[in-house]
């Protein structure tokens, strides 16, 4: 089946083939060229710069559900992913409606334009709903994204590289996605109308080592702004080393592809530390690699969570929070272990979203508690976190909330 936008008369430039043979024409725009990968779709309404450059889309191609994209155009401080010169993120984007001229104070560049610095190939133009709800109906489809100013496709050969994609499931892109040495962050924050400020290292009270499975710049400042020294280590640095470097805490970080490939190299590792009792808090990947170092199991999910309004249930607390989400594998609840609770749950589909080790300073959630974009409902597990140093350095509490 082929599908053209209904208003549109002049030749497609960019197509969309699936891995069924589906095929969706459209506008090009953002990088010419062509790149098999997942398609998502995402029902964030605002952050698509921060979205694009989230380290946990790599080998995606995101479907924005919101039909007006590009409007504020993009910047240099909106960026999540750590080394903006590797281009880690989203190699392929969907919009409804065109690109339209920036009207932001804080706007250096027009989507376009980004999106051709970075590589990433994009599609406009096309139903965007008909495609979520074939999403939601079918899962997340292997495909191929192409982009050609002439319109010349072959179809055939698409299709047949469509359908011949290996997909995420057994794929490690934390490889890709991780920082190529260890390094120090210090930004902290940004701030309106004054930009991002440093943590000055005289007053680092704490340090956190993050295993880089594809970390996010967001969940760095978060940490520095809690007056953390923040050492950056990549996502194969083994245990003696992480230790070496006498963290207060360790953190794992979010990241793209299977848990299971990565947990490959990564599992002995966080076993190694979950056995120092050193505070370990995980997000996303790295939630769950925690998962399946404790013992419990993930798997593919059907269509994945992608988006900034997902309703998430603490169950330590009893409260509600909406958060935001980028996942296509989940920990299996059935699966977790004895002495391993379940601490947050979805709203949506009942998944696991959370856990937490019995009587150790130990845990994780699947969700992405720094919110870039989306609400700040879930920040306090930052400070829940620390709480658990402080702890065991025997200071008082801070207030979660």
């Amino acid at each position: 089946m082929t599908t053209t936008a209904p208003w549109t008369t002049a030749k497609p430039t960019a197509v969309l083939v699936l891995a069924d043979g589906t095929v969706i024409e459209g506008k090009g725009i953002g990088a010419t060229g062509k790149v098999p990968a997942e398609v998502v779709f995402n029902t964030a309404l605002t952050g698509y710069q921060e979205i694009l450059t989230d380290p946990s889309y790599l080998g995606q191609i995101v479907t924005f559900t919101f039909p007006h994209i590009g409007n504020i155009g993009t910047n240099d401080e909106d960026i999540e992913d750590l080394t903006p010169a590797a281009r880690r993120g989203a190699v392929g984007v969907i919009f409804k409606a065109d690109i339209t001229a920036p009207s932001s104070y804080r706007a250096t560049r027009d989507l376009d334009g980004w999106l051709k610095s970075r590589g990433i190939i994009g599609l406009s133009g096309i139903d965007t709903r008909a495609l979520t709800a074939w999403i939601r109906q079918n899962g997340a489809q292997n495909a191929v994204i192409a982009h050609d100013p002439n319109g010349v496709f072959d179809i055939e050969a698409l299709k047949a590289e469509a359908r011949a994609w290996s997909g995420l499931e057994g794929l490690d892109l934390a490889k890709e996605a991780t920082s190529g040495q260890s390094s120090q962050w210090s930004e902290k924050p940004w701030v309106w109308n004054e930009g991002f400020d440093e943590l000055d290292p005289a007053d680092a009270r704490y340090h956190i080592v993050c295993v880089d499975y594809g970390v996010k710049r967001n969940i760095l400042r978060l940490f520095t702004g809690l007056d953390c020294k923040v050492t950056v280590v990549p996502a194969e640095t083994s245990a003696e080393d992480i230790m070496a470097l006498n963290p207060d805490g360790v953190f794992l970080s979010n990241g793209p592809g299977d848990p299971g490939a990565t947990g490959k190299y990564a599992v002995p590792v966080i076993q190694e530390v979950i056995k120092t009792d050193v505070p370990t808090f995980g997000i996303c990947l790295g939630h769950q690699i925690l998962g399946l170092a404790l013992g419990a199991t993930t798997a593919k999910m059907h269509q994945g969570h992608h988006g900034a309004n997902h309703p998430v249930k603490d169950h330590t607390t009893g409260k509600v929070e909406i958060v935001s989400m980028n996942h296509g594998f989940a920990v299996d609840s059935n699966s977790l272990p004895e002495g391993i609770e379940e601490t947050h749950i979805s709203l949506f589909d009942g998944t696991n979203c959370g856990l937490r080790v019995t009587g150790r300073p130990v845990f994780s959630v699947q969700h992405h508690p720094e919110a870039s974009p989306g609400p700040q409902d879930s920040h306090y597990l930052f400070r829940r976190f620390i709480n658990m140093i402080r702890e065991r350095k025997g200071e008082p509490a801070l207030a979660e909330r």
